[in-house]
């Protein structure tokens, strides 16, 4: 589950990239809009079901990884994000796209750095790891 301070990073995120792979095992990467209910990610679009990302997970492909990131200063140097593995699966169900076919993510594993804790400490990075259960 997400910590308060990470669930506020997500509200502030408009744009995650979500990673799937291929039939022919090619890993691809799309950056997309989504929507988080508190335990699945949502990602749709208009003619989603032609697209590359719904056809991979579709096609059986269930395990995705999502990251959300951005810069939190340039000087000093502060990344933050989330990373996230999980499982996929096609829905429907009304969402930012009205009624349509979506992919419900089910995260399984989450890092994140920047958010909880400063990103470097002691020369390392910093990590928050969840497994969901």
């Amino acid at each position: 589950m997400f910590s308060e301070k990470e669930l506020a990073f997500l509200k502030t995120q408009p744009l995650t990239r979500l990673a799937t792979v291929a039939s022919d095992g090619q890993p691809t990467v799309d950056a997309v809009g989504y929507e988080f209910d508190g335990s699945h990610i949502y990602i749709g679009g208009h003619n989603f079901q032609n697209s590359r990302k719904y056809k991979n997970i579709a096609g059986g492909n269930q395990k995705v990884s999502l990251i959300f990131d951005d810069l939190e200063s340039i000087n000093p140097w502060k990344p933050r994000g989330i990373r996230i593995f999980g499982t996929a699966r096609p829905i429907e169900r009304e969402g930012r796209f009205g009624p349509a076919m979506y992919v419900e993510i089910t995260p399984t594993v989450s890092w994140s750095w920047g958010i909880e804790d400063v990103v470097f400490a002691g020369g390392q990075p910093s990590r928050h790891k969840v497994i969901w259960k």
